[in-house]
């Protein structure tokens, strides 16, 4: 099944997606959030379309597409998971899940604008195979329980600002993941029966360029590890966004330029959805 949120921002309305229209959920969920997710919705949305209980939303296409979530409570990341953007990193592959942050605040819809921030020279893209949490994960005794706790499957672009990641770091990447709306997810939250989740097509353009063109199969730690092995350091909670990696071929490579002002980024992951965001100017807020 496919989940989306659409309407104007904080006004979301939670759907189901089938066959090319978009259904309602307020009655089964007033979000597509942890609590949904952990209380068995997806099969109730499911048991509710079959049964043609759930209303069409007309003119959906018309729409603002929101993040197929709700805020989450956290969004935790895996960096140089593909051995390629390690080494176009001047890294050598981790033998151990390297894990950062971002802020909950920066997770918005597929296709909204993305202010570069103030003093930015070096903002990047990184389309990402997002992971949604469907039960609390917490010490699982090994990968293969790492599924009864995923709810599904999300296009994500890890958008960066490597200055702020590496030369101001302080030791830590997360100010460089940050900034608001560093984090564009969906358009649809994908359930694990729907998707091949270890060999997915993953592609980014700028400007109408490919840069990057992979497949998960090349992920060093794959999903399920990667789920077990993060239950050993924190608790997973319903509704949380788990990042993957990113493969070669961001800006951070010398190979391309950074994004600037008036550039449009796409992503796309196979069977879950494509993006595009528009890169503007930060302007400051009217005092």
């Amino acid at each position: 099944m496919k989940f989306a949120r659409l309407g104007p921002i904080g006004q979301e309305t939670p759907t189901v997606f089938h066959e090319g229209r978009h259904y309602d959920l307020l009655t089964l969920t007033a979000d597509i959030d942890g609590d949904f997710l952990a209380s068995d919705g997806p099969e109730r949305a499911r048991v509710a379309l079959e049964a043609g209980w759930l209303p069409e939303i007309p003119n959906a296409s018309a729409l603002r597409i929101g993040a197929p979530i709700a805020r989450p409570s956290a969004v935790i990341c895996i960096g140089m998971n593909y051995a390629a953007h390690a080494a176009e990193s001047g890294s050598l592959p981790p033998e151990i899940p390297i894990i950062f942050l971002k802020t909950p605040n920066t997770v918005v819809g597929p296709n909204d604008s993305v202010e570069i921030p103030p003093g930015s020279t070096k903002t990047d893209w990184e389309v990402e195979l997002g992971i949604v949490i469907s039960k609390r994960a917490s010490y699982l005794d090994s990968p293969d329980d790492a599924l009864d706790h995923v709810a599904g499957f999300v296009t994500a672009n890890d958008v960066s600002e490597r200055d702020f990641q590496m030369a101001v770091s302080g030791g830590q990447w997360s100010k460089g993941k940050c900034a608001p709306g560093f984090n564009p997810t969906g358009p649809w939250l994908v359930t694990p029966d729907e998707v091949d989740f270890q060999n997915l097509s993953l592609k980014s353009w700028v400007n109408g360029e490919i840069r990057q063109d992979s497949t998960t199969a090349d992920q060093i730690f794959d999903v399920k590890f990667i789920i077990w092995h993060l239950s050993q350091y924190l608790a997973l909670e319903p509704g949380d966004l788990v990042l993957t990696g990113t493969p070669e071929g961001v800006a951070l490579s010398g190979r391309f330029p950074y994004l600037a002002a008036g550039d449009v980024c796409e992503i796309e992951i196979e069977g879950l959805g494509r993006q595009r965001q528009d890169f503007i100017a930060h302007e400051k807020a009217a005092k």
